[in-house]
């Protein structure tokens, strides 16, 4: 077998391989007489199958499965072997395939196109300055939370007729007659509008214009059970017939709701529990700022890594593998997304490679049984079960199928995390002061 890898460019290569009968030929006869061993064939006693009959009846296609099986292994080999750096899989040239003469043939040439990333650097040193937002917790926030913690906590009674403040459930009229039950909660709806909904009974009807009564598309869509775009669409009134009246009166300040809230007796005092929420808050902003901070690292790695990418290759072989459902105008619409994402990728693998990351099975099961004791309750539950959460643990990553898809995923999300926290120590990062209007702006220009 002779392989022989041609470069045109810096970023596509064309494997050669070239086999010679010597190179399949002993596998190929001894697959012919594993398959006259255990062949039943009319005329013949079972495992006395001639060779010669075995050959002519499946010679070809035992000659065809060996030999693609040859060519794969060795272009794999060659890759893995020689360190080259490809995108995509291997293409093979299929029309050159199609001319071979598998009946007369002894010796076959085959090609594979790949898509190549040269040698490339990151910088993840100090130089790279990134900033870090911290959200301050100020008395409005601080506030407005604990009044959502009232109302979430507070007591529910259902009035015979509607106040400022009650939420309506009911039949829905749309603007086409169509029906569907609805729920509409009062705080969302504008200011000027809210009269119609106040002093109603049960059975009363509610002519609205969900356009003038809702300022919030998502508001909208909810209310009348559509998407948002159709229900921003639609034009006129809409009849709701009140079916039910909710009120909920907030939660006192006591004992009682910080044991519903933090758990029992956790917190003692109306000032441990207002810094207890205020250290809550700040956990929440904490997860979003570094969210954002890991996003902002992402995109200034991608922008600022010089990577060539084999683009001809990949849109090939994007359309090839897709089986016709990547077209060219999907692919004109897509391919900047899909090639920055390869792009992180690539910087991903650099830097856990120059950096030395890696996760090892251990941690993933660590992982898993952290999950896994948190959707059951935390770490009591984990205590309870003992040695049985191992057991548990690897039932979940091996998974139904038994692919380990949740090894994977979860492997993937450590993986992402260790060199993200890899970064971290090598750049600066500055920390910045903000309010949450200020932090809203930053995530809505980084979401643009």
């Amino acid at each position: 077998m002779n392989i022989i890898l041609d470069k045109p460019t810096t970023t596509e290569g064309l494997i050669k391989i070239s086999l010679q009968e010597s190179d399949y030929l002993p596998k190929v006869d001894e697959k012919i007489k594993d398959y006259a061993k255990k062949a039943s064939i009319k005329g013949f006693r079972a495992g006395k199958v001639p060779f010669g009959v075995i050959r002519k009846m499946f010679g070809k296609s035992i000659l065809v499965e060996e030999i693609n099986y040859l060519i794969s292994h060795a272009v794999t080999d060659y890759i893995k072997e020689n360190k080259l750096r490809v995108l995509g899989d291997p293409m093979p040239n299929e029309e050159k395939a199609r001319l071979i003469d598998w009946d007369a043939q002894k010796d076959f040439e085959f090609e594979f196109q790949i898509g190549l990333v040269n040698d490339f650097s990151v910088d993840v040193t100090s130089k790279v300055k990134m900033t870090k937002y911290v959200i301050s917790v100020d008395s409005k926030v601080l506030n407005e939370t604990l009044a959502d913690v009232q109302q979430r906590f507070g007591e529910v009674s259902y009035p015979e007729e509607s106040a400022a403040g009650d939420n309506l459930s009911g039949e829905l009229t749309r603007v086409d007659g169509s029906m569907q039950n609805t729920y509409i909660p009062f705080d969302k709806i504008s200011k000027k509008e809210q009269d119609k909904f106040i002093g109603v009974r049960k059975e009363d009807q509610i002519t609205f214009d969900p356009m003038k009564t809702f300022s919030e598309s998502v508001v909208r869509a909810q209310v009348l059970g559509l998407t948002e775009e159709l229900a921003d669409a639609q034009k006129g009134v809409v009849t709701l017939k009140v079916t039910n009246i909710t009120r909920v009166s907030p939660a006192q300040v006591n004992q009682e709701l910080f044991d519903k809230v933090f758990g029992k007796e956790v917190v003692t005092s109306e000032e441990a529990f207002m810094e207890k929420i205020k250290a809550t808050i700040s956990e929440n902003y904490d997860r979003e700022t570094t969210h954002l901070l890991d996003h902002e690292i992402q995109h200034h790695l991608v922008d600022h890594t010089n990577i060539t990418m084999p683009e001809t290759f990949l849109k090939q072989w994007l359309k090839n593998s897709s089986k016709g459902e990547v077209t060219d105008e999907i692919l004109e619409k897509e391919f900047k997304s899909y090639a920055e994402s390869l792009k992180w990728d690539l910087i991903k693998n650099k830097i856990a490679e120059d950096l030395s990351v890696n996760v090892d099975g251990t941690e993933v099961r660590e992982k898993a049984k952290q999950m896994i004791a948190e959707q059951f309750g935390g770490a009591a539950i984990a205590a309870q079960l003992g040695d049985k959460m191992d057991s548990i643990a690897d039932n979940y990553l091996s998974g139904q199928d038994g692919k380990g898809q949740n090894f994977m995923r979860i492997y993937n999300q450590l993986r992402q995390e260790k060199i993200i926290g890899a970064i971290k120590e090598k750049i600066t990062i500055v920390e910045k002061n903000v309010t949450l209007e200020e932090f809203k702006k930053l995530v809505e220009k980084h979401n643009h």
